[in-house]
């Protein structure tokens, strides 16, 4: 099992839902979706929570990963949360 899958799973849990191992966000949880990205993929969670309403993180794989998002998404909507699931930047309304 990868580091994505085991993050993914624990936001999951902690968000009383299903971890999505298809196509779409990977947890889809009351009023939020959030994308598991690696810090070489950070970049494409924005295109991945396109289309969806409310409020839309980003959690990283590891501590790299989370600071980076950080950064990327400072000014952005998308809000960003570390692998525990503990939002570190808030999500903004669209």
């Amino acid at each position: 099992m990868s580091k994505h899958d085991d993050v993914a799973r624990r936001i999951a849990r902690k968000n009383n839902t299903q971890y999505n191992r298809g196509k779409g966000a990977d947890v889809e949880a009351s009023g939020r979706t959030i994308e598991v990205e690696s810090k070489n993929s950070i970049g494409e969670a924005e295109e991945q929570l396109a289309d969806y309403e409310g409020l839309t993180y980003v959690a990283g794989t590891d501590k790299e990963a989370t600071d980076s998002a950080k950064e990327l998404y400072e000014d952005s909507h998308i809000g960003v949360m570390d692998s525990r699931g503990n939002i570190v930047q808030p999500a903004k309304r669209r």
